[in-house]
């Protein structure tokens, strides 16, 4: 099973804290797809600054195929963060080489040649998804809490896998949402609900699936940490409903510690 990540890389910074933590969509879903035995590539920026170089180390310490993670000159990205009881809290976002960060034929050719690509609203890969759909890769897009982002709408056509956080629970409005991103070309369109689980509709019927208990340290990590395991599931062909529940596992596991990933296998 492999799969190649997509997207952007930064370092969380809690200051308050004294921690820091290399992460992003795609690093987060990838190193938790890593831990549960996939085959796992970034194909991302990162900066040449001291931040790059703790990521390198990070991500290659993890077991993912860094031969396509490039390094920028300038400052890694950083998103300094606070806490709001359990809730992670964005405060200022300082892009770095992400800028810039774009992603040639060859790119799309690496990723092709893997069982799933996934990448992220903020992955800035939106313009290669038409090719990577021609090439014949299987797509899997993290489209966050912005169900109203202008890509939730063009880009369904070019990905199998859509992934949506919404956080009022299963109701008509997100029936239909999902309904319509199926319509317009996505194979499975699922919301998470946090602690109130997840829904997919695969074109035929709904399914439904709970959250596993778990002693919330912090949230970060929780959405990603689902799509590997649901992701993971897809791939090792088991049936949407075994997939969502391993997304669910996975993600209790992540919300029990601080960081956006566990210490040690995840299956």
């Amino acid at each position: 099973m492999k799969a190649a990540m997509l997207g952007d890389n930064c370092v969380d910074v809690y200051e308050r804290l004294g921690r820091k933590y290399p992460t992003g969509n795609v690093v987060d879903t990838g190193v938790n797809l890593r831990k549960l035995g996939a085959e796992v590539s970034l194909v991302s920026t990162t900066g040449d600054d001291e931040n790059g170089r703790w990521m390198i180390e990070s991500l290659r310490a993890e077991g993912l195929d860094l031969s396509r993670l490039r390094v920028g000159r300038g400052p890694t990205a950083v998103t300094y963060m606070a806490l709001d009881g359990l809730e992670r809290v964005h405060g200022e976002y300082v892009e770095g080489v992400l800028a810039d960060m774009a992603f040639d034929a060859e790119d799309v050719a690496f990723a092709a040649a893997h069982d799933v690509v996934h990448t992220a609203l903020w992955g800035k890969a939106e313009s290669v998804l038409p090719a990577l759909k021609a090439a014949g890769a299987r797509v899997s897009f993290d489209y966050a809490d912005r169900l109203d982002h202008p890509l939730a709408s063009s880009t369904p056509p070019f990905v199998d896998y859509a992934f949506f956080s919404y956080h009022k629970g299963r109701d008509l409005f997100i029936e239909g949402y999902l309904r319509d991103k199926v319509g317009a070309g996505v194979r499975i369109a699922v919301a998470t609900f946090g602690e109130a689980g997840s829904l997919a509709w695969d074109g035929e019927r709904f399914h439904d699936c709970g959250s596993f208990p778990a002693e919330v340290v912090n949230t970060v990590g929780a959405g990603d940490a689902y799509i590997a395991g649901f992701l993971h599931g897809i791939l090792s062909g088991t049936s949407v409903a075994q997939a969502m529940e391993r997304g669910a596992r996975v993600a209790a596991a992540v919300v029990a510690v601080f960081e956006p990933w566990v210490k040690g296998a995840t299956a």
